[in-house]
């Protein structure tokens, strides 16, 4: 077991951390399924407003490559088929049955998987929709039946706030998370990388000693529990090697669809954030898919507020009146700061969180030791990029971030590579856009980077 101490990083203590205790939330009258969620999918739909489904039925399926599907999270009755911009589909609405009756499929047990061929394996993850869980590096992709990847990272560390907290995820649904690390072993010849945050916590613990299964512990501030910090230090990507991750809440539903024969209908997420009332923040079993309204009615504080889908740092804004995603594992609720502050930037700042030593709070020792009820104001107006080095004290990799962002803003792609954008993704820049002096938008910067490098086929 290899444990890695990471220094460079920066925790950001956030008010309304989510309590390990799993509530269950109310039941939701209709589910979603949002193609828009998955990059790249050009779905065609395979069924109309008014047909019935069941649990794991196929919604839609991918014009690119056919194989790939996405099925319905519940039984019951297609109501709404949305489209915005483009005749672009943006969800599919179900009405939840009474009878949550499922599509039957294979089913495995633990110990068959071990004797499950890799093909039958991944037919079974597209035709199921549980392929979207498990991504391909370079380019943070959904994996490819083609590509055989030299190892496989499974992210069990929760550094960003809030995520689920792999622990919590795990511990209810242990025999899940067993089968998802028995069928990984069939996906790959090279080594399946297990990344925890402690050798005694309960995703370690329950990570069965498999032939090719390697149990890793990396400590130490955000990032240390992004997949690219894992991959940097464990086994690095050459260009043309290819990688394929999943992290824990992932791998748990695929785990679920290979025993059960169909994909499960309930899963656990967090609700956290100084938006949640006190004593609301906590870990929730809700329908996949379902109404967002159903987690956060009732536990929301007063006022404005925004749901991020996900952490605050790499998460994205959902609409009121949404619906869950497939692939986030949390919901961070923060007030809108709308607010004008009297003195502004000229205060001394004991009540401001900073990263850097501009406000008292860093003499005082108060950004370590308080909570932050943070807002969504930015404190400030994009303006131009300026390397001052603050970029490169929160990236425990070897690469400099400023040079990648300069190459990226002009379309530099040869120079973008050669600086190491390929062995990054967009979230491993959030902490860079969170302590930017010149607010910038990096994690979009570098996704228009790699996009367009992925477009060249450099």
């Amino acid at each position: 077991m290899a444990e890695i101490s990471i220094r460079k990083g920066l925790d950001i203590s956030l008010a309304g951390r989510p309590d390990p205790a799993i509530a269950d939330a109310p039941p939701s009258a209709t589910v979603a399924v949002q193609p828009t969620e998955h990059a790249g999918l050009k779905p065609r739909l395979k069924v109309k407003e008014g047909d019935a489904v069941r649990r794991g039925s196929v919604l839609a399926e991918n014009k690119r490559d056919t194989r790939v599907k996405l099925t319905a999270p519940a039984a019951g009755t297609v109501r709404e088929i949305a489209y915005g911009p483009r005749r672009v589909i943006e969800r599919i609405v179900i009405e939840v049955a009474a009878q949550d009756e499922a599509e039957p499929g294979a089913a495995y047990t633990v110990d068959g998987l071990a004797k499950v061929s890799r093909d039958d394996l991944l037919a079974r993850l597209h035709e199921t929709g549980m392929i979207f869980h498990l991504r391909q590096r370079p380019f943070d992709v959904p994996a490819s039946p083609e590509a055989t990847p030299k190892s496989i990272f499974v992210n069990a560390m929760a550094t960003a706030p809030f995520r689920a907290d792999p622990d919590v995820v795990v511990g209810d649904q242990p025999a899940a998370w067993r089968a998802g690390l028995a069928a990984l072993v069939r996906l790959t010849e090279g080594p399946v990388h297990v990344v925890t945050g402690a050798a005694d916590s309960r995703c370690a613990q329950e990570t069965p000693d498999l032939d090719r299964i390697r149990k890793h512990v990396f400590r130490g501030p955000h990032p240390a529990g992004n997949t690219s910090v894992h991959i940097h230090h464990l086994d690095p990507l050459r260009p043309t090697d290819v990688v394929w991750t999943v992290n824990a809440a992932g791998l748990v539903l695929i785990g679920q669809t290979l025993l059960d024969g169909a994909p499960p209908a309930h899963r656990v997420i967090a609700l956290g954030g100084p938006g949640v009332k006190d004593g609301e923040a906590r870990h929730v079993r809700v329908r996949r898919g379902g109404e967002i309204a159903s987690v956060t009615d009732g536990r929301l504080a007063d006022g404005e507020m925004r749901v991020v889908g996900s952490d605050l740092l790499s998460g994205r804004t959902l609409k009121p009146g949404g619906y869950l995603p497939e692939t986030g594992t949390s919901l961070t609720v923060l007030p809108e700061g709308r607010e004008q502050e009297l003195l502004g930037w000229m205060a001394p700042g004991a009540d401001k969180f900073t990263a850097s030593r501009a406000f008292v709070s860093a003499w005082t020792g108060a950004v370590r030791k308080r909570a932050w009820r943070l807002t969504t104001n930015n404190r400030g107006d994009p303006r131009a990029l300026v390397v001052s080095g603050w970029y490169e004290t929160v990236m425990p990799m070897m690469i400099m971030p400023e040079f990648v962002v300069r190459a990226a803003l002009a379309r530099d792609t040869t120079e973008a590579v050669n600086l190491g954008i390929l062995e990054t993704v967009p979230e491993d820049y959030a902490l860079c856009a969170f302590i930017c002096p010149s607010k910038l938008d990096v994690p979009g910067i570098i996704a228009r980077g790699l996009a367009l490098i992925q477009e060249e086929g450099i």
